[in-house]
């Protein structure tokens, strides 16, 4: 009798997406699972249906801006998609981003490898 190993398969992390902001900068973002989908830190998010962003932002955008709130509750309810953002701590870089994936896009037939 040969003995069988139990195999766990691995998922490969997926690959980035290109999304290209309103000011024509793009953007490698990173699919995640929408079903575990939680905040980790002060990590930026976009949040859409399709191809329409519907929220970006991260946690402390929540907690200090009661419009924003009510945005990604309403997001929440009718998403399909969440992508993690690649950003750095400077508050004002964070702003810029946010601002400019309120008018993202996805890029067709681009790579982002």
């Amino acid at each position: 009798m040969v003995p069988t190993l139990d195999r766990t398969l691995l998922q490969a992390a997926p690959r980035p997406v290109n999304w290209r902001g309103r000011s024509g900068r793009y953007y490698a973002l990173e699919p995640l699972r929408f079903e575990d989908f939680s905040f980790r830190g002060d990590e930026l998010y976009l949040i859409a249906l399709g191809h329409h962003v519907l929220w970006a932002g991260g946690a402390a955008d929540l907690v200090e801006d009661h419009v924003s709130r009510a945005r990604f509750r309403l997001a929440m309810d009718c998403a399909d998609r969440v992508f993690h953002v690649e950003t750095s701590a400077d508050a004002i870089e964070r702003l810029t981003v946010v601002w400019d994936l309120e008018g993202a896009e996805p890029v067709l037939g681009l790579s982002a490898a």
